[in-house]
């Protein structure tokens, strides 16, 4: 939970782009790194901390004597969390990426641009199912953690549409797609930040020695 200026890169898409240009597009290379890095990183810690969250609340369940009654969401939530961890084996190393980035510009950004939305769809399909069961649980534990919103999974781009109109505008359509693998994952990391807050309150309350209202 703490970690997550660390993992969770904000940009600013008109300052991205005003040092691209600035920079005669040696920023932009910088900016390609960080679009793959910060999906894996924001990964591997969304996957501990929901790890944590389950493993925690198994245990206080386990406390209270309510671990029959709440194994169904608990075998929910891992096999969403399973996902996840499978995610982890990607191949989105990012020094790979912007090496291949700097010798196949354009080409490179296409391919990767079309991974890291599918990555975004399945990451946040599952982060959801975790989200939904968690909710459950931390309610039957009397906390009030709250569940993800209807209809937030992300829906895969159109990418043949996307390629067709970057090829036939010579790349110009290539600033609009940098947009949104800046502004889409922004956005889920914000939703995630107001659900992560929510489960820190739940679970140092729990350690307090909270009761079920």
């Amino acid at each position: 939970w703490q970690r997550r200026p660390e993992t969770d890169y904000i940009f600013d898409y008109w300052t991205a782009l005003g040092w691209t240009l600035l920079t005669l597009g040696i920023y932009g290379l910088y900016v390609f790194y960080q679009l793959v890095r910060r999906m894996r990183d924001h990964n591997l810690r969304r996957l501990e901390l929901l790890d944590a969250s389950i493993a925690f609340t198994w245990e206080e369940a386990g406390r209270r004597g309510l671990q029959q009654e709440l194994t169904p969401s608990f075998q929910r939530a891992a096999a969403h969390l399973a996902v996840l961890r499978q995610m982890t084996g990607d191949f989105r190393d990012p020094v790979i990426w912007l090496i291949l980035g700097i010798v196949a510009r354009g080409v490179t950004d296409i391919v990767a641009f079309v991974l890291l939305d599918r990555d975004l769809c399945k990451h946040d399909q599952a982060e959801v199912g975790i989200e939904y069961e968690l909710a459950l649980i931390f309610g039957r534990l009397g906390q009030a953690v709250p569940g993800p919103s209807v209809g937030r999974v992300k829906k895969p781009d159109n990418y043949v549409g996307r390629i067709v109109a970057a090829v036939f505008t010579l790349g110009i359509y290539m600033f609009w797609w940098f947009y949104n693998q800046m502004e889409e994952p922004n956005r889920h990391f914000r939703v995630n930040w107001a659900q992560e807050d929510a489960l820190a309150v739940a679970v140092q309350a729990l350690q307090a020695g909270g009761q079920p209202s």
